[in-house]
């Protein structure tokens, strides 16, 4: 429908019309009327598109996997699981995804929407990343490598003590496990099963590589303060206080900032990983927690950031650190994910059992006075915890 077109709609709705009683005849339309037509429909929110794929929505309490259309926004169908699910995750190129939890792995196609095959291990899988044509899961204290053609345990390298968390670089071939109450992190040569301790003097609550992993960063929540480890020499670099407890932590997309989160301040903390320096804390809604970041429409970034508290997630402009927009979600929003064309903003709500969409699109056209850009809310199990999406 042309311009043109929607403006006789427009007019043939809102009564532009000769008066009753008038004779018959071909319609004559004022210039002023035409102009007001135009102006009302060429100024209207532009349209998603959607997206040809599913966000798989692992639900804790619930003990299912939602696979929510995301071309129809609506659930197509809840995946009973063995167990209760932690995480999910997706494959790097194939529609499928990896649901974690207490009974270990399922692999769960998305064209069928059905459990393709499961992987038992001890104490359940509680994390894992892919890297390398492979899963690497942390048990309690081992990590196991599962290829993803076969996924069948191919090596197992096992922990000194209980493990807390890990991270894997980005081309698959060191692993970094915390233990948090030793206060102590382990470098893993995956490939060689090589490991290698460093003791911090805190707890080591959270680490991650940095993107070009040659360095660790290890945020220990009691101490409030982040500390950066050379992952070759197992040396502390640096120790930075943070005014914040690092629970949450997100890179730009190009690794240059690191947006940390946690108690302490309404705020996010931003760090200069590369030169190892706080840089700023911006006020970011009241108690933030999970992050995403986002392309925006005009090629810049943004971050969103869940707070928990308020029921809502604060937008930030990364490179002005300008507040853009507060959305509302629904309770307790804890997890964030970014659909792959960065058309939506994916919020799961913990206590509400739903799904928030956030146009990324919108967030421009609101500068323009149009209406917040909440697309729409879906209902999606008991207790969403984690969500991965995949192409079909």
């Amino acid at each position: 429908m042309n311009l043109n077109t929607r403006a006789q709609k427009y007019i043939g709705i809102h009564g532009c019309f000769a008066r009753a009683g008038a004779r018959r005849g071909p319609l004559r339309i004022s210039r002023r009327a035409w102009m007001a037509a135009l102006a009302a429909v060429s100024c209207r929110r532009p349209r998603g598109s959607g997206f040809a794929g599913y966000c798989f929505v692992a639900n804790g309490e619930g003990r299912s996997l939602a696979a929510v259309d995301l071309s129809s926004f609506a659930v197509t169908r809840q995946i009973a699981l063995e167990g209760r699910p932690a995480a999910v995750i997706s494959h790097p190129t194939e529609p499928l995804v990896y649901v974690l939890g207490t009974a270990g792995v399922a692999e769960v196609e998305a064209r069928s929407l059905k459990i393709r095959r499961r992987v038992r291990l001890e104490g359940g899988a509680r994390a894992a990343f892919e890297a390398g044509g492979a899963l690497w899961v942390l048990e309690e204290r081992a990590l196991v490598k599962l290829p993803l053609e076969s996924l069948k345990a191919a090596a197992r390298i096992r922990l000194p003590m209980a493990a807390g968390g890990f991270d894997v670089t980005r081309d698959g071939k060191m692993a970094a496990v915390r233990f948090a109450g030793e206060g102590a992190v382990a470098v893993v040569n995956l490939q060689e099963r090589g490991l290698r301790l460093v003791a911090l003097g805190s707890a080591a609550d959270r680490v991650l590589f940095r993107p070009d992993g040659r360095q660790l960063l290890v945020g220990s929540l009691a101490a409030r303060r982040l500390t950066v480890v050379d992952a070759a020499g197992l040396e502390v670099v640096v120790h930075l206080p943070l005014p914040i407890e690092p629970d949450n932590f997100c890179f730009n997309s190009d690794g240059g900032q690191l947006f940390v989160t946690g108690a302490g301040m309404d705020a996010v903390t931003i760090v200069f990983p590369y030169s190892t320096e706080v840089a700023e804390t911006v006020l970011a809604g009241k108690g933030p927690g999970a992050m995403a970041v986002c392309r925006s429409p005009g090629g810049g970034e943004y971050l969103f950031v869940a707070n928990p508290e308020a029921g809502d997630v604060t937008v930030l402009e990364i490179e002005t650190r300008k507040m853009v927009a507060v959305l509302q979600a629904g309770r307790e929003p804890r997890h964030i994910t970014i659909t792959p064309d960065q058309q939506y903003c994916l919020v799961l709500n913990r206590r509400s059992g739903d799904l928030t969409v956030i146009r990324v699109a919108a967030l421009a056209a609101r500068q323009k006075k149009y209406p917040a850009p909440l697309f729409t809310v879906i209902p999606v199990g008991r207790e969403p915890l984690s969500a991965a999406v995949v192409r079909v």
